[in-house]
């Protein structure tokens, strides 16, 4: 007896697993997918970066064009940025490949399933597999799949396709529906991307502060701060903002403007997302928002 899910699509079972776009999270996708005994045939890749990483990752893969890479696979991975996937999806339709049967998935955040219409129009059967995750392209980066989340999005008869497949990437699918897709990934995005940039920032003010090792200051605090919040939601506010400390924010915007006037507007922006929630958990009094929102609804410049 088989312990793998029933379905009326394809059984995920040893797939000839195909590569359109070797950019991080592909190449650890199809690399995960081989560890778990399916086979990738061919890939395709156009910059050197991208050969590179396959090169370094999946040496034995070849390197075909796109309606190639199709041709050979039962599950195809279109793994390229989220703006060109529409392109490649219409693009790949137009040179005739032959569809019919094939799992056809996309890992791009944004995207559902209505991006891969063209294909699908041709007989693909389509999936949305987003890694909530951020790669390397270093073999590495396979070991990071272990328990992390997937955005899937699927239709009924392939989501116990989807959720093996995600599951032998060592993964827990997560079902979005189709028109909450962007609302996911900007949350994604506002969460984890911009806060690169936030430490970034951060990093660079401390040195001007005079601080030599900004990452080994941060660090701890920094950790503490995101288990914290993931742990106590608003209830983990802490900082001048959460006490209501209008005069050390007066201070702090007037310090910032001197020294690091690009970071002025993120820090208005959060500081004032930041009063809002205080509020609203009731760790501020209407009095001490009222004076804090003064401060920050001050001139900029």
């Amino acid at each position: 007896m088989s312990n793998q899910p029933e379905t009326d699509g394809p059984h995920p079972a040893q797939l000839a697993v195909g590569l359109i776009g070797a950019g991080r999270a592909g190449t650890a996708m199809a690399a995960a997918l081989a560890g778990a005994g399916h086979r990738v045939v061919a890939a395709a890749a156009v910059s050197q970066a991208s050969l590179d990483r396959l090169a370094a990752v999946l040496p034995q893969v070849p390197v075909k064009r796109p309606e190639q890479v199709a041709r050979m696979a039962d599950l195809v991975l279109l793994t390229v940025p989220d703006d060109v996937l529409p392109g490649l999806a219409s693009g790949l339709a137009a040179t005739r490949t032959p569809m019919e049967g094939r799992l056809v998935a996309h890992a791009s955040g944004r995207h559902g399933l209505a991006v891969l219409d063209p294909l699908t129009r041709l007989g693909a059967l389509p999936l949305a597999l987003h890694p909530v995750m951020t790669f390397t392209g270093r073999r590495e980066d396979v070991a990071k799949m272990a328990g992390i989340c997937f955005g899937v999005t699927a239709p009924l008869p392939l989501r116990p396709v989807a959720e093996v497949l995600v599951m032998e990437m060592g993964g827990e699918p997560v079902f979005i529906e189709e028109d909450k897709r962007h609302l996911y990934h900007a949350a994604l995005a506002n969460a984890a991307n911009y806060l690169v940039a936030l430490v970034v920032q951060s990093q660079d003010m401390l040195r001007g502060a005079g601080v030599a090792d900004p990452a080994k200051m941060l660090g701890p605090l920094l950790w503490a701060a995101l288990e914290n919040a993931l742990l106590l939601g608003p209830a983990a506010l802490t900082g001048p903002v959460a006490r209501g400390d209008a005069d050390t924010i007066a201070a702090h915007l007037t310090a910032i403007k001197a020294a690091a006037p690009e970071a002025l507007g993120a820090y208005l922006a959060l500081a004032r997302l930041t009063a809002e929630q205080a509020l609203a958990a009731r760790l501020l009094t209407a009095a001490d928002a009222e004076r804090l929102l003064g401060v920050l609804h001050g001139p900029t410049q």
